[in-house]
Formats: C-alpha cells, sequence, structure tokens
C-alpha cells in the first residue's frame, strides 16, 4: 500500500523506538572535577537534574534512601560514578508512594473554597467566592493566626507608592474618584484643597483669610494678662456646661469628674495663686469656653458678636499655651487643649490654620508617647492614667483621619501599637456616660480601617481599590465593621431619634457623627474607579444617600447645632457633590437625560440635592461659603 502521494513503492515498516538509557547530563550549575579524578571522555559530574526529569519531592532521593543518579551524592569520594543498578528506572510503585507525600504548607484558603477546590482571594470576614455563593465562609485556625500575624507585621508601615506619570499625560489624567470629580476647582472658599499654586502668599484652602488669633497680648504680660481676661464664674459654667453638652459627646475625651474638680479647685484660687497656676489647664478652659461660646444660641447677641468673643478666648488659650511653652513641653492637658483649638479653627472657617495647627499636635502626641501602647512607655502608671492616655491618642487619630479625608491630604497619625480592645469600661472613665467607651472603640475601630484603604491613596490621586476583587475586600472589610457597631447606632429611624433627642441626646449626636463617618467613607470606596470595571453609579447613589441622611437628620432635630460643625456640612456637601456626579455620568453612560428623573434612585438623588441646596440658602444669609456652595449644587441641576 501507498503510504505517500506521487510515489509507487510500499514504506517499509517503522523502525522501533529507541531504548532510552538513562545517563548523566551535565548541568549548567555544575563544576568540573579535579583533573585527578575525572575519567577522559566522560562529562563532569553534574549537580542539578536534566530539565526534563521527573520532580521529586526530596532534592537527593527519599531520606534514608541511595540519591538517584541524577544528582552528585551518588558519586564516591573518589570521583567514580553510580553502578548500573543505581540508574535504572524507578518502579511505579515507588514512583507513586514518592507522589503521595503529604504537603507541610498550611492551607489559607477557606474550607468551602477548598471542597469546592475553586480559587479563594482570602478576603475577611468573607471571600468573594463565598459572597458570590451566599455559603459561609469559614478559615481553619492557623489561616487566621497567619493572617493575623501578617497584618500585624504591616501595621503602622502605610507607605504608599505614588503613581507613575506616563509622558504627556502630567495634570490632565482624569480624577480617579467620582466623588472629587466637578466644577468646583475654581471657587474660593469652596473645597478644601488647592488645585493650583500661585507664587504669591496666600492661604491654603482658600478658606479663612485672616490670622486665626487676634493679638491682644503684650510682651511682658505673661500669664497675668491672661488669667484677667477669664469670664467671670456664672459665665464659666454656663459655656462649659454647653461644652459638655454639644461637642463632649461627639469628641468624649475629657473625663468629666476629674475636670470639674480641677475646675472648681482654680476658681477658689487666690489672684495670686492664679497666675502661678497650671497655665496649659486654663488654656483648656479657655478653649472650652471658645467652643462653648460658638453653641451658645438665644442669648439675644448676634452671630458676629458671638464670633468676636469665641475667638477672642480662643486667641486667650493659644496665649495660656505659649506661657506653657507647648512648643517645647507637652502633658496631657495641653495635648487636649490643642485638639479642642484645632476643631474651634475649623468650626470658624479656618481650615489652613487648623491643618497647620494639627500637624504640630500630631509631634507632639508622638514625642509624648501617646502612639505607643501605655502597658510598655508607662508600666507604673494607674488604670485611669492609662486610659486618658488611650483615650487621648484616638483622639488625635480621629481627628487626624477624618481632617485628612476632607482635604485629600496625607495623614500623619500613622504609626501606633495602642489597640482598640485595650480600652475598656471597667474603670471609672465610663461611670457618667456609659455609651461612650463603645462610641469611641466603633470610631477608632472605622479610623483605622479609613487609615489603611483611603487616605494615603486619595492624597496621591491614585484610585482607591487597585482591582474589583480589592474593592469587594475593602467593602466586605468596612461591612463587617458596620457589624460591629452597637446595635444602638444602627438600629435606629428618624422616628425613634425624634423621640430620643429629649431623653439621650447625647445618644443621637453621637449616633449621627459615626453614621455619617461611615456611609461616607463607604461612599468613597464605591466611587473609585478601577480599572477593571467601572463604578457602579447605584451603589455610590445608595451609599451617599445615607451619609447625607445623617446631616439632614442633624438639621431637621438639632438646626442650631448643625450651622457650626463645619466638618459636617463640609462633608454633607461633598456627598451632595457625588450625587451630582453619579447623575451625570448616568446621562453620559445611558445617553438618555430623562432616565435620571424617571428612575426612583435617580430621582430621590436629586431630591437630595435639592434638598442640600435649600439648607445652605438659609445658611447662606451668614456665610458667603454657603453661597457659593449653593451656586454650584444649582449647576448640576440644570
Amino acid at each position: 500500500m501507498d503510504l505517500r502521494r506521487g510515489h509507487g513503492q510500499q514504506q517499509p515498516p517503522p523502525p522501533p523506538p529507541p531504548v532510552i538509557v538513562q545517563q548523566p547530563y551535565p548541568s549548567l550549575y555544575s563544576q568540573p572535577a579535579p583533573p585527578h579524578s575525572q575519567q577522559p571522555g566522560l562529562p563532569p559530574v553534574p549537580v542539578a537534574a536534566h530539565p526534563h526529569a521527573h520532580p521529586q519531592p526530596y532534592p537527593y532521593g527519599t531520606p534514608g534512601h541511595a540519591a538517584s543518579a541524577l544528582t552528585p551524592s551518588s558519586a564516591t569520594s573518589q570521583g567514580s560514578f553510580p553502578s548500573p543498578q543505581d540508574t535504572q528506572p524507578m518502579h511505579f510503585g515507588q514512583e507513586h508512594a514518592r507522589k503521595k507525600q503529604k504537603r507541610n504548607k498550611p492551607t489559607l484558603s477557606c474550607q468551602e473554597c477548598v471542597d469546592r477546590k475553586t480559587k479563594c482571594d482570602r478576603g475577611r470576614p468573607h471571600c468573594t467566592a463565598c459572597v458570590r455563593r451566599q455559603t459561609p465562609c469559614v478559615y481553619a485556625e492557623r489561616a487566621n493566626l497567619i493572617e493575623k500575624t501578617n497584618a500585624a507585621a504591616t501595621n503602622g508601615r502605610r507607605i504608599t507608592k505614588p503613581p507613575k506619570n506616563q509622558p504627556g499625560t502630567y495634570g490632565s489624567a482624569p480624577v480617579p474618584n467620582l466623588a472629587d470629580r466637578g466644577p468646583v476647582s475654581g471657587s474660593t472658599g469652596l473645597l478644601s484643597h488647592v488645585p493650583y499654586s500661585v507664587p504669591k502668599a496666600s492661604n491654603v484652602f482658600g478658606v479663612g483669610a485672616e490670622h486665626p488669633f487676634a493679638n491682644y497680648w503684650t510682651c511682658g504680660g505673661g500669664l497675668a494678662e491672661v488669667v484677667a481676661v477669664l469670664p467671670h464664674k456664672y459665665q464659666a459654667d454656663v459655656l462649659l456646661e454647653r461644652y459638655f453638652e454639644c461637642v463632649d459627646p461627639v469628641y468624649p475625651m475629657i473625663h468629666r469628674q476629674t475636670f470639674y474638680a480641677e475646675y472648681e479647685h482654680f476658681w477658689q484660687l487666690s489672684d495670686e495663686a492664679k497666675v502661678v497656676a497650671d497655665a496649659s489647664f486654663i488654656g483648656l478652659m479657655l478653649v472650652i469656653f471658645a467652643l462653648g461660646t460658638q453653641f451658645q444660641f438665644g442669648t439675644g447677641t448676634t452671630i458676629s458678636e458671638r464670633k468676636h468673643s469665641a475667638e477672642f478666648y480662643a486667641s486667650a488659650s493659644n496665649q495660656a499655651l505659649r506661657m506653657f511653652s507647648y512648643l517645647s513641653t507637652a502633658s496631657i492637658t495641653s495635648i487636649q487643649t490643642m485638639v479642642l483649638i484645632t476643631y474651634f479653627l475649623i468650626n470658624d472657617n479656618h481650615a489652613s490654620d487648623g491643618w497647620a495647627f494639627a500637624g504640630v499636635l500630631v509631634r507632639q502626641a508622638y514625642a509624648m508617647g501617646l502612639h505607643r501602647d501605655p502597658n510598655i512607655v508607662t508600666p507604673d502608671a494607674t488604670p485611669f492614667e492609662k486610659q486618658q492616655r488611650r483615650k487621648l491618642w484616638q483622639a488625635v487619630l480621629l481627628q487626624d483621619t477624618f481632617l485628612v479625608v476632607l482635604l485629600s491630604l496625607p495623614p500623619s497619625a500613622t504609626h501606633t501599637d495602642v489597640k482598640v480592645e485595650d480600652l475598656d469600661d471597667s474603670s471609672s472613665i465610663a461611670l457618667s456616660d456609659p455609651t461612650d467607651i463603645a462610641y469611641i472603640r466603633a470610631s477608632w475601630t472605622l479610623a483605622n480601617l479609613v487609615q489603611e484603604t483611603i487616605c494615603s491613596q486619595r492624597s496621591l490621586d491614585m484610585p482607591i481599590c487597585p482591582t474589583a476583587r480589592a474593592k469587594s475586600k475593602i467593602i466586605g472589610e468596612f461591612r463587617s465593621v458596620y457589624r460591629s457597631f452597637p446595635d444602638s447606632f444602627r438600629s435606629w429611624d428618624a422616628d425613634q431619634l425624634a423621640r430620643l433627642v429629649n431623653e439621650k441626646p447625647r445618644v443621637v449626636r453621637q449616633t449621627l457623627f459615626l453614621f455619617s463617618n461611615y456611609h461616607h467613607n463607604l461612599m468613597l470606596v464605591h466611587a473609585s474607579d478601577c480599572p477593571e470595571s467601572s463604578v457602579n453609579l447605584r451603589l455610590v447613589l445608595e451609599s451617599a444617600h445615607d451619609a447625607i441622611t445623617a446631616f439632614f437628620m442633624l438639621w431637621e432635630l438639632l438646626e442650631q447645632e448643625a450651622r457650626v460643625w463645619w466638618v459636617f456640612n463640609h462633608r454633607a456637601f461633598l456627598e451632595a457633590m457625588c450625587i451630582g456626579n453619579a447623575l451625570q455620568e448616568v446621562e453620559k453612560t445611558d445617553g438618555d437625560r430623562q432616565l435620571a428623573y424617571k428612575d426612583p434612585l435617580y430621582a430621590r438623588g436629586r431630591d437630595d440635592i435639592e434638598k442640600m441646596v435649600a439648607i445652605m440658602e438659609i445658611m447662606g444669609k451668614e456665610s458667603d461659603v454657603a453661597e457659593s456652595r449653593v451656586s454650584v449644587l444649582k449647576d448640576l441641576l440644570k
């Protein structure tokens, strides 16, 4: 039979396959044997196996047995080669036994993915695969231990590499977060970041052009000059009460009983003793008076008069810190005073000064060792003193984190080994307000997560989530943190808060601030661009609506306080901007402008913007910044 075309001759049968005899192959990494031990005509003794040889569980054979012919251990000390018996191929049974060696590498995937033999991204608390399958996600104890160890090893070293600029694209790349886009870059005093630089001196964020601390002090006046401007005792009592009613619930870092004891003791001192008292405590009293004045309503004074009085007390507090030499000396009281001065500056429309002052604050907190575990740096301190240090570090961390989120600047309070779980309610700190410890823990846990996932990336205009898997993991972490909040901070509605505002106003303020913080940062995660997938606009609108609802509730229940809290105001404005940007993206994507009016979710987003415009118009009678925000939001509605 002819097996080839064009040829009439029958081909002979193919030759039998050659017998392959294992021979030692020379290796690229082997070294030639010494001349006296190398036989002529033979290759040098090999060190590594041939690339096509079968892999073996052990590099030199099984334990307790001679190595195979492809290893140097089979050669004798005189340089001889293995005998033919050693070069015979391995029997199938022996090879099969070696392949069944038990693996020593621990399984890090969840049990469900291991059983199903599917890929697991090892996300905590639930991997993406289990979330999609709606199956329980359980990890082995050893896997959880390794995960905790890795997290602890990287904690405190949050260094983010900047993106590599492509040639010709610097300054023209799109903003990687939908929440940061919009026609606001040229509006002075509108947002808290600068899109350009100018050669002359200017205020950094376009907010608050005048000096924050008016100079009423002489060179030789000293602390006596500050003590002389203290209000009367009955006026001080009223301002102190307003502070603990409006400000302390949101930032509970001062132990009320201890402070009141020192406060009453100070007023009992003689005039001569007051001028040599602790200058940092006098500064703390004065900044409390300044914040209390900001929240003093219905006294017959105008907004301008109230603002002037508050700024005067703040200037006196700063002068007292100068008498204390706060740049070279630090104490618990001086750090508390600096935290409150920063909040006052922000509320007083001095975001630029507040940001700069907070930088000094963080450095002094580091120098004092507040970022370290009190059991390590102050082992002999009382449990109360250790708790005070933890509470104060939490206040510094919280202020830095959420100020950074609003200003899109790098975080400073990043290196710490103070643990959230070490803050307990077994001491006398929680006697007066039992919900404070739960609120501090929840805020602290949220701040840690925001520091790790959002702050550095936004400060470098990098995507918060580089991949779809990373976004899913971060969202899962945020939801896990939210589930850890006490029920009183999660399970609420408008009617319930309306009833509680008269019975437990402290809990209402804490609930609204925590709820707003959480959903604002979740909105930033949802709004982050991802190279692998587009932004889910519906999830962005949902989280933005939840965040801005907290501000609407604060305005409805405590309108006067909502006017004062700059942080809450600015955050709500950014959320309204994000909603507007999302609605514009809907029109670009679907090409149907009417869809933004028909879909209930999109219609609710427009209602949120319109409601924010109405509130800003009311505030615009007192603030130029509010007027500018009204014009920007109205442009989004056109």
